[in-house]
């Protein structure tokens, strides 16, 4: 509901805030604490809208403050401290132009103003002037005006300052109503009040903040050691320090008081807060003590507020100064770093990218090779298988010839085989066959 990051808000060269963070979430009921000048008001004031951050952000319902003012001042319901009222106003005249300030709708108006002075009490006081009435109805009715309209946020600074304890049961009973419908940020000094109505806790003191928490959480934080108080009446004298060998949680135990009875006041000191009643109570008996009082001291927020505020150092003008310049140096070389760092990462981004695209160009680049071979092997292919169907072609071709050749060939062979054979004949075959071929010559 409410975001606080990084705030500061100076005034020359004074911090009233540095540099805070916290949230408060839908519906809870938050207790803003600080001693006097801690930054509380100013932080109220900058999430009303009332006064600029000098840097940081803060959202409300979803707003930005700085960007979007009417639209997180129309969710805001705010009671600042010290009851500021139109003293010639009455009380319902007081509300109805508050409800005026707020823009509710004319035909709401009438239903919000009576809803805001009945939740608050005011029924028999609504036609009093605001001048005449005692500090506990002025501080109704500066909450009358807060709460007028149902707005889902509640600022209120000091609700219950300056009033009787039955008023401050009243407006308590009254702020833990609101939690069902609001989201309420309360200030205020008396700390067992916060304990009682709030959810969390924001402790800020001399413009930062200290501790974010729930009060239980705070108190069980701020308990190093646990103190029991035990009241005795003893058989032998300092009879209860004794004990002290035979449980070994038991840090201390001091000796505060004898009373009028005869008996004597203890004060144990246990360590870690453990609670070791059961074992001083059975420690007690086997040495034949009688325990009339026991008990355990609670811490308080009071406590836990006093054990973080404390332990402070308090610092002179040109000591926080110095501290605030120290502070802007370290925040500016963490800044620088920051930088580098993201700087860095950036550069890292861009050469991973680049050796990313490189790997998928030369993916690309294999895959592309890879192609163009399988289309060369693909044309060698083709190539040779033309080069066969050619050469076939030709065979084919030269098939008859060759056989006409052979048969050439084998005629002529067969001829001179002939004219060998006749060569070889005796020489009487050869004479008569001479004679023969005479013979045939002279006839003609």
């Amino acid at each position: 509901m409410i975001q606080v990051k990084n705030v500061t808000k100076k005034y020359g060269d004074f911090y009233a805030v540095r540099n805070i963070n916290f949230e408060v979430k839908e519906g809870e009921i938050v207790g803003f604490l600080g001693r006097n000048g801690a930054g509380k008001s100013t932080t109220m004031n900058m999430i009303t809208g009332f006064i600029e951050p000098t840097s940081g952000q803060i959202i409300v319902g979803g707003y930005d403050v700085d960007k979007k003012p009417k639209k997180v001042k129309a969710q805001i319901g705010y009671m600042p401290e010290g009851t500021p009222l139109y003293s010639d106003l009455t009380v319902k005249e007081f509300v109805t132009y508050m409800a005026d300030l707020k823009m509710i709708p004319r035909k709401e108006k009438k239903a919000a103003v009576e809803k805001a002075i009945q939740s608050t009490g005011l029924d028999k006081v609504q036609n009093n002037l605001t001048k005449i009435l005692s500090r506990g109805y002025k501080q109704r009715v500066s909450l009358a005006g807060a709460i007028v309209g149902d707005p889902k946020i509640l600022i209120l600074d000091e609700p219950t300052v300056g009033l009787d304890p039955k008023q401050v049961i009243e407006i308590r009973e009254l702020i833990k109503s609101f939690r069902e419908n609001h989201t309420v940020i309360l200030s205020s000094h008396i700390l067992s009040e916060i304990s009682q109505i709030c959810q969390k806790v924001v402790i800020i003191d001399k413009g930062e903040i200290v501790a974010v928490d729930t009060p239980e959480n705070l108190e069980k934080t701020s308990a190093k050691d646990q103190m029991i108080t035990v009241i005795v009446e003893e058989t032998e004298k300092n009879q209860l320090p004794s004990i002290k060998d035979s449980i070994s949680e038991i840090k201390e135990i001091s000796f505060v008081e004898e009373k009028e009875d005869g008996s004597k006041e203890y004060k144990v000191i246990v360590e870690n807060g453990k609670d070791i009643r059961k074992q001083i109570s059975t420690t007690c008996a086997k040495s034949n003590m009688i325990i009339l009082e026991m008990k355990k001291q609670e811490v308080s927020l009071e406590d836990a507020f006093v054990s973080l505020i404390e332990g402070r150092t308090e610092y002179s003008q040109e000591e926080i100064k110095k501290i605030q310049y120290q502070k802007e140096i370290q925040e500016l070389r963490e800044e620088q770093e920051t930088k580098k760092a993201k700087k860095e990462e950036k550069k890292k981004e861009k050469q991973l990218k680049k050796a990313e695209k490189q790997k998928e160009n030369n993916t690309e680049e294999q895959k592309q090779l890879e192609n163009d071979q399988k289309t060369d092997e693909t044309e060698l292919d083709k190539i040779e298988k033309d080069v066969l169907e050619e050469n076939q072609k030709e065979n084919e071709t030269e098939q008859p010839e060759k056989k006409q050749e052979q048969s050439a060939q084998e005629i002529d062979a067969k001829e001179i085989s002939k004219e060998d054979s006749i060569a070889e004949e005796p020489e009487e075959k050869k004479s008569t066959i001479e004679e023969n071929k005479k013979n045939k010559g002279g006839n003609e």
